[in-house]
């Protein structure tokens, strides 16, 4: 637990560091999310190649941008934002990415099992924080919706 910077935002210590502590699981996990993105990105193979580039690309990009609005939050209510790259390797509840995963369907998979992590896990934390800080809950709805539409982008391309 780090001290946490005075802010004249009007919610306890305690509920601050509570929803720094939240965000920051969150942060991390994004983090690691957006990098297995570009994992996907860059050595994606199949006959559907540049359509799944573009998209991986696109997706990674959506990533940065909540990555960027949750770790505002976090330095918004007195926190650090954010950890080093041996801190998230280790923090992260998403699965490890394999680098031999390139068939187009095989990643299509992989990162549709840990988008429903993340998205998931964004959910679970609208709950987690809506009664003590209903600002910080409804960035994790904003979170949530885009994470669900991503995964449905990557679902759609393995229904049937």
């Amino acid at each position: 637990m780090s001290m946490l910077r005075k802010t004249r935002i009007d919610l306890s210590v305690d509920v601050r560091q509570h929803m720094v502590e939240l965000l920051n699981r969150h942060v991390t996990d994004l983090t690691d999310l957006f990098i297995q993105t570009k994992l996907a990105h860059w050595n994606v193979r199949g006959s559907h190649f540049i359509a799944y580039h573009e998209l991986f690309d696109e997706l990674a990009g959506h990533l940065n941008e909540l990555t960027d609005t949750v770790a505002e939050r976090v330095t918004a209510l007195g926190g650090t934002a954010g950890l080093p790259v041996q801190g998230i390797a280790s923090q992260t509840s998403v699965p490890a990415w394999s680098l031999e995963t390139t068939k187009d369907l095989s990643v299509l998979e992989a990162l549709a099992e840990r988008w429903a992590v993340v998205a998931n896990s964004a959910r679970e934390a609208i709950y987690k924080s809506a009664e003590d800080d209903p600002d910080t809950s409804d960035l994790f709805t904003e979170v949530s919706r885009q994470l669900d539409k991503d995964l449905w982008f990557l679902e759609a391309h393995l229904s049937e």
